[in-house]
């Protein structure tokens, strides 16, 4: 099924998110929550863990929450509660993606589950990240109907060497044709560097590739493959095709990265999201790109 969401702007959607709350530095939870309230859905956040910052900023202090994780969605069951969306990301344990799963069981009727298969960037695996929690991301990525990997969580998931390039469109088809039969969902593969001077991603769904391009603006934001994923979701849920809602996704990202870069702050701290939410305020266009 390729998942164009409800077109009723009357009905808010729901989103189920499950992933870590960092306190400091625009990542997780903060951006995630932000994004998907500007976007008029209704944001459920159910945290994986609570950390002092992102793990990129040296000395972070975490609270694991795994424990809570059951019987929250016990009471939400209990509820009655069901979600448009449910939206995993960064996780902390491997008995945290038996909780995902568990999530996954409270999406509606025709809803979206969106896996952002968060285990590492830049051609390294993230510390936090087990061999046990890297195979079994490869169970969750199964149940998705939606799966956001960059390159180097595709090599993962692949069972490839993280550090392995993308060199060329065609490359990047391949990956994306073997993540789509190897997981039945749709595939999002992000950062590719194939176009110099440009950020690409392949949207690819029913062995169809789809190709999205902006202008790269040079430095390193942790959080923005967090915001990225929000504004896709949040696209979808209003009914844009996963190409638009990519291309849309994109550009957001950008200009938040070129709007931080002129501030002069801390890359270390995130984006500056907060001054440019507005835009993702207005109504959806749903126009095909």
């Amino acid at each position: 099924m390729i998942y164009r969401s409800h077109k009723n702007p009357a009905i808010q959607k729901k989103v189920l998110a499950l992933h870590d709350l960092s306190c400091f530095g625009r990542s997780s939870l903060v951006p995630i929550i932000s994004v998907i309230s500007a976007m008029g859905h209704q944001c459920v956040p159910l945290p994986t863990a609570v950390f002092s910052t992102h793990t990129a900023i040296d000395g972070w202090i975490c609270a694991d929450l795994t424990r809570s994780m059951h019987p929250s969605l016990v009471h939400f069951q209990s509820l009655g509660l069901r979600f448009d969306a449910v939206y995993s990301g960064f996780l902390g344990s491997a008995m945290q993606i038996d909780c995902v799963a568990e999530a996954a069981e409270c999406k509606s009727t025709n809803g979206i589950f969106l896996a952002d298969p968060v285990m590492g960037d830049n051609g390294a695996v993230y510390t936090t990240y087990t061999p046990e929690m890297t195979s079994r991301m490869s169970e969750l990525c199964a149940l998705a109907d939606i799966i956001t990997p960059n390159v180097t969580e595709a090599a993962i998931l692949l069972g490839k060497c993280p550090d392995a390039p993308i060199r060329s469109r065609a490359e990047a088809e391949d990956w994306c044709a073997a993540l789509e039969a190897r997981y039945h969902a749709q595939i999002v593969l992000t950062g590719l560097e194939i176009i110099p001077d440009k950020v690409m991603v392949a949207c690819h769904a029913a062995g169809h590739t789809e190709w999205v391009a902006h202008e790269r603006v040079g430095g390193f934001y942790p959080g923005t493959g967090d915001i990225f994923a929000s504004v896709l979701l949040g696209g979808l849920l209003a009914g844009a095709s996963l190409p638009a809602a990519a291309a849309h996704a994109g550009g957001f990202v950008r200009d938040c990265i070129a709007y931080t870069a002129m501030c002069g702050t801390d890359p270390m701290y995130g984006v500056q999201l907060e001054p440019l939410l507005n835009r993702l305020c207005k109504p959806y266009e749903t126009k095909e790109v």
